[in-house]
């Protein structure tokens, strides 16, 4: 446990960010939230239930210099002992190494250009011999449309800088990528940046893979690979469904976790928690679709589970890689076996309308293998329901967990049911303000 004078400043806490704070928080740290210049109202109110009540000492908006916003930090640690700059959410990447660098805290550094950069992830990984993307991004479709010209179709078109799918868009035609781009270049995405480019690249046919570590001091440690389902819905193209945790001792596990490996050296992270997403392609190669230079999203609604799988999350190990040097090098450095079946469940809203009762959240509870939900705020009595496209409209995370598999396929089976018969929600009328079970499909069939 920390000393209480002991103070941890965390770089947009919200998402798994909010739930690192919490732990660090619960840990003895006195917390401080730094919010960067990139980081939206809308996203900054993304946080997990376990940080929602959390005390914080108190906050710092990012200032016109790196100085600037060091000296407004240090006059809110005051006599106490600045013991770390961590990283909370995706926009906050670039500000937490920024800050540590400049204080002389535990830090990356600020000479890799890549670790928001879609664009400049690909261009590092090729360097270092490893797979990459066909690619190209700019401000302007003078910079892109030569690679459009010569790339087969269809391509995929998103910010260079964004996270859960927001933005991302398989393009099949030359004119609907130039559509797409101009369309990203004129829209503020939920979680950009400030004068961000749009990246035009190699649409890899495979299956999607997810492989979290943590490290310290340049030494890598698995603590989890996931298989994605994604599926085009409601005019979405990445609609996600399920994240299945996969076994350490597969095969594809472990060309994955050698592979990210070398793609966190190519970004030269020495420290912190990674969440890379890889295409394992149809020729049986890895290749990175892009790094999240911090830890898995989802509110870290996952981490139960996880727990219950291997006896640890990459949120402790997060906490741990940063400020327990001892509890980091006790971690395996590969996750072990399962101790459990289980996967995490994203809720897919295929109805619009005004939420008036969860009638089937309450069913998802009483599942056998129910463990835990994370519900955000936008799925409440009183909100505009909206089809889910993206994760920021996902309808909630429901993590499954049973020693039996089959229970977890048939509490899954029936959660699927409720989402396409519209038993999930009650609903009101848009017409004449009258309470119903189901209002419109739009056009989820």
């Amino acid at each position: 446990m920390a000393n209480m004078e002991q103070v941890v400043a965390v770089c947009d806490p919200v998402s798994t960010g909010g739930a690192i704070a919490a732990m660090l928080s619960s840990r003895g740290f006195q917390m401080i939230k730094v919010w960067s210049l990139d980081v939206t109202p809308e996203f900054k109110e993304h946080v997990p239930s376990v940080a929602k009540h959390m005390p914080w000492l108190g906050e710092v908006t990012e200032q016109s210099t790196i100085e600037e916003t060091c000296v407004k930090l240090q006059s809110l640690v005051g006599d106490r002992q600045l013991a770390g700059v961590v990283v909370g959410g995706e926009t906050g990447v670039i500000l937490a190494d920024e800050l540590s660098a400049a204080l002389g805290l535990l830090t990356n550094g600020t000479v890799c250009k890549g670790r928001r950069n879609k664009s400049e992830q690909q261009k590092l990984v090729k360097a270092a011999g490893l797979r990459s993307t066909r690619e190209a991004s700019g401000t302007a479709l003078a910079d892109v449309r030569a690679f459009l010209r010569t790339e087969p179709m269809p391509c995929i078109v998103k910010p260079t800088e964004s996270c859960g799918s927001d933005g991302v868009k398989k393009c099949m035609s030359i004119e609907e990528a130039e559509s797409h781009f101009e369309l990203l270049m004129r829209s503020q995405k939920k979680a950009g940046a400030q004068n961000g480019a749009v990246i035009c690249q190699e649409f890899l046919a495979g299956q999607e893979y997810v492989v979290d570590h943590v490290s310290r001091d340049g030494k890598h440690k698995a603590v989890m690979v996931w298989v994605y389902d994604k599926r085009p819905t409601n005019g979405g193209e990445f609609v996600y469904y399920n994240m299945l945790p996969v076994e350490s001792s597969d095969p594809v596990a472990q060309i994955l976790i050698e592979y990210t490996r070398g793609v966190i050296d190519s970004l030269d992270i020495k420290h912190g928690p990674t969440h890379a997403e890889v295409m394992l392609t149809s020729d049986g190669t890895p290749c990175l679709v892009e790094m999240n230079c911090r830890a898995h999203g989802w509110d870290g609604a996952w981490a139960p589970l996880e727990r219950a799988l291997i006896g640890f999350s990459q949120v402790e190990a997060a906490c741990d890689c940063y400020f327990d040097v001892a509890a980091f090098n006790a971690l395996p450095d590969v996750f072990p076996p399962f101790m459990a079946g289980g996967q995490m469940v994203e809720l897919v809203s295929n109805f619009t309308g005004r939420i008036t009762g969860l009638p089937g959240y309450d069913i998802i509870k009483a599942l056998p293998s129910f463990s835990y939900m994370e519900v955000g705020s936008h799925i409440s009595i009183g909100q505009e329901l909206e089809l889910t496209i993206d994760l920021f409209t996902c309808a909630g995370a429901i993590i499954l967990c049973h020693p039996c598999k089959m229970q977890v396929a048939e509490d899954e089976a029936t959660i699927r049911r409720m989402e396409l018969d519209g038993s999930l929600f009650q609903l009101a009328s848009f017409m004449e303000g009258e309470t119903e079970s189901l209002v419109s499909r739009s056009n989820a069939e």
